[in-house]
């Protein structure tokens, strides 16, 4: 079984979901206007209701930043894993895991699904697009 280095599965977003299924600041306080705006003015929102409206959304505000700051994080943290793989030799599976191969990490590209290693092997080729998860074991 295939273990992803931490935070190689980042950017992860629910396919089910519409790209603008989230409620972002300004969609918030068009709806916070629009229940002051209509609400009954017989029995109007009790200001204990109000300031907790208010502070469930700071909340989430600062949820949100929270997640962000771990995301930034994780990100650093793999980037730095893949980073002390330079020059050591790794065994690695192939991508659909029914060979192993064995080589010297030569380079490392970054992209948005995290880092991939090019591998020069013992064939005097070099493997490139080597994921975090494919690599099995590491030798000085």
């Amino acid at each position: 079984m295939a273990v992803d280095a931490i935070g190689s599965v980042l950017q992860t977003q629910d396919a089910a979901l519409p790209a603008n299924s989230k409620i972002n600041e300004q969609d918030f306080i068009k709806l916070f206007v629009s229940e002051l705006q209509y609400q009954d003015p017989m029995q109007p929102m009790d200001n204990g209701q109000f300031l907790t409206q208010l502070a469930q959304f700071v909340g989430i505000q600062q949820q949100q930043q929270t997640v962000q700051g771990v995301n930034n994080l994780l990100a650093l943290s793999a980037s730095g894993q893949s980073l002390g793989l330079l020059n050591h030799t790794i065994q690695f599976a192939s991508a659909d895991g029914t060979t192993v191969a064995t080589g010297r990490v030569t380079a490392i590209q970054f992209d948005a699904n995290g880092a991939s290693l090019s591998v020069a092997t013992s064939a005097s080729n070099t493997v490139t697009g080597i994921r975090m998860s494919q690599v099995q074991q590491i030798t000085p």
